[in-house]
């Protein structure tokens, strides 16, 4: 057997971030940058007031006050967007509105809360007026955003490997970009092999179970930003499954089945999954998750990865959290993307291993005011898949180690980030 930590580690030398497409800024969200993303012109490109207001030669405000304030004289007006024309000489003054740029001969904003700006609208309910009284002092360069406070032409503004979130996506747009160069996301088949297997939907017959590896394994992978495509159910015949497998190779980057992978499943999946590609059968130290399988296969001129997870469905998803969605968030060029919080917290009832292997205890979080605390979902069976809808962390008892009792400590993988604010 090899260890977790091998098998990740085996898997991940195979996968490398996918070539750059180029989506639109709404669709980039989560995605991430394949180049760096450079300035080509300044931002602001033209010093502008942050407030409504007045533009104003500072030197003709000193020593305002509500008691001794200064009247200037209004020449003009100027919206975000718009140009003044003239020059701010002494004496003078601009409404200007925020955004807008700095006219001529001015070098400071006074905002209309420190003139007589609202007395007078009231008074005269209009917004045009030949003067305007200051009633504060401005010193220079006030309420101005200057050239390039933001960003400078030839800047690296977001470098390669960012995850784009909202405010990235609104730097791209400040930067004029409608599109963001980004690693393609990863097309992936979703297959699940056996005899016994329905879609929901059909109606249920006996000896037969629904599929849900399909969709649980589909979800997690939309979930880390993979576009997944669930494929017909393979029967158990050589035929059946190798036409599933060349279908799911036609533009697939990586293809992941469930079941046919532990030592007493059907000898043809294991048959066409060797003859087909180069499949290793690994077992690893962990529990639930022992049997897993790892190769790839050739396609049209590409080698396509094969993740092959057990078909219980614990186990199915267990797997994928611990090497599927490493392997996703390479392709997407987010090597640590795949990486949760982990916190200690105690045990707030005995969690068993029994046979040495690591084992991912099923666990619900919380925290008590002086901790984390972690309690079983319940049965902890590889086939009790509400284990997993119930969980909001994974308690881990390590290897080597056959339980945690009540009280001690212990490493919790949390699945609700929001939790990891009370580190």
């Amino acid at each position: 057997m090899i260890s977790v930590e091998e098998a990740r580690a085996r898997i991940l030398a195979r996968f490398a971030p996918l070539p750059t497409e180029y989506v639109p800024l709404l669709e980039a969200v989560g995605q991430v940058l394949s180049e760096d993303v450079v300035a080509t012109f300044n931002i602001p490109p033209m010093a502008n007031t942050s407030m409504d207001g007045y533009a104003v030669r500072a030197a003709d405000t000193v020593g305002a006050t509500s008691a001794t304030p200064r009247t200037l004289r209004v020449i003009g007006y100027l919206a975000a967007g718009g140009t003044f024309d003239g020059a701010v000489g002494p004496g003078e003054a601009v409404r200007i509105m925020t955004g807008a740029p700095i006219p001529d001969g001015a070098d400071a904003v006074v905002p209309f809360e420190e003139t007589d700006e609202e007395e007078q609208r009231v008074r005269w309910q209009e917004t045009s007026r030949d003067s305007v009284r200051i009633d504060v002092a401005a010193g220079p360069r006030a309420n101005i955003r200057e050239v390039a406070e933001d960003v400078r032409t030839g800047e690296v503004v977001l470098p390669k490997g960012t995850v784009l979130g909202v405010a990235q996506v609104g730097v791209l747009g400040s930067l004029g970009l409608d599109r963001a160069p980004v690693h393609r996301r990863p097309r992936v088949a979703v297959l699940s092999t056996g005899d016994e297997l329905l879609r929901p939907g059909e109606p249920l017959t006996p000896g037969k179970i629904y599929d849900a590896n399909a969709f649980s394994l589909a979800a997690a992978v939309r979930a880390c930003g993979g576009i997944p495509h669930v494929l017909d159910v393979a029967r158990d015949t050589v035929e059946a499954l190798t036409a599933r497998i060349h279908e799911a190779l036609e533009d697939a980057d990586l293809l992941i089945t469930s079941a046919g992978v532990s030592r007493g499943d059907f000898d043809v999946v294991k048959e066409v999954l060797a003859r087909e590609g180069e499949v290793g059968f690994w077992t690893v130290r962990m529990r639930p998750g022992k049997p897993l399988a790892f190769g790839t296969f050739q396609a049209n001129g590409r080698v396509v990865p094969h993740l092959g997870l057990p078909g219980n469905p614990v186990s199915a998803l267990m797997t994928f959290e611990l090497f599927g969605r490493a392997a996703l968030y390479a392709m997407l060029g987010n090597p640590d993307g795949w990486l949760r919080p982990i916190v200690r917290a105690r045990a707030a009832e005995r969690i068993r291993s029994g046979d040495g292997r690591r084992f991912y205890a099923r666990a619900i979080v919380r925290f008590d005011g002086n901790g984390y605390v972690a309690s079983l979902t319940g049965p902890q069976g590889s086939g009790v898949l509400t284990s997993m809808a119930l969980a909001n962390g994974y308690a881990i008892c390590p290897e080597g180690v056959d339980a945690i009792e009540a009280g001690e400590q212990c490493d919790v993988i949390l699945l609700d980030e929001a939790l990891a604010a009370h580190r």
